[in-house]
């Protein structure tokens, strides 16, 4: 069998990963778990943060909020503007293996805007209040495996969101 090059390689990889942890998405308790986490991923969980601290920590979060609601808006427009330049199809799109487990908001897969929104706020969030990470940080791992299992992103799409995320929140935070 002839080998791939490596960004053949790299694709092949990604499907498969897809396929694989969506096949998990089959057993009706992961999925409704994973369900649930990701409509909580879909910005119900960036207001609640930012409500809490707010009633948690008062006028000393205001300021952190407002930094958080920023970052949001320019994180939307900069994954709106990839998702429209990339337009690659979702992978239940292009593959019958894997299924679609939950509504998607827009046609394409990259970047993952869940992720990206999931890893920039939490970042901005625990640079605050670091106290915070224990439950931030492994919320936002399931948000981000929730878009893979549930059929809307690839793994590279949602290493994209990752990246793109943590970039935003940092160049940021420096700013």
């Amino acid at each position: 069998m002839p080998k791939l090059p490596p960004s053949r390689q790299w694709l092949e990889l990604d499907v498969r990963l897809c396929v694989y942890l969506n096949r998990a998405a089959r057993l009706e308790p992961v999925h409704q778990f994973f369900r649930i986490v990701s409509r909580l991923g879909n910005s119900v969980f960036r207001y609640v943060l930012m409500g809490a601290l707010l009633a948690v920590h008062g006028v000393a979060a205001v300021r952190m909020v407002r930094h958080m609601v920023i970052v949001g808006l320019m994180c939307t427009l900069l994954y709106k503007c990839l998702k429209a330049r990339a337009s690659r199809p979702r992978p239940y799109q292009v593959n019958q293996v894997i299924t679609c487990n939950a509504r998607q908001l827009d046609p394409f897969s990259f970047p993952s805007g869940h992720t990206l929104h999931a890893v920039a706020f939490p970042s901005i969030a625990s640079a605050s209040y670091p106290q915070l990470s224990w439950f931030l940080i492994p919320f936002t791992f399931l948000i981000a495996l929730s878009r893979v299992v549930l059929g809307l992103h690839y793994p590279s799409d949602v290493l994209a969101g990752i990246a793109i995320g943590a970039l935003v929140a940092r160049i940021s935070l420096c700013l």
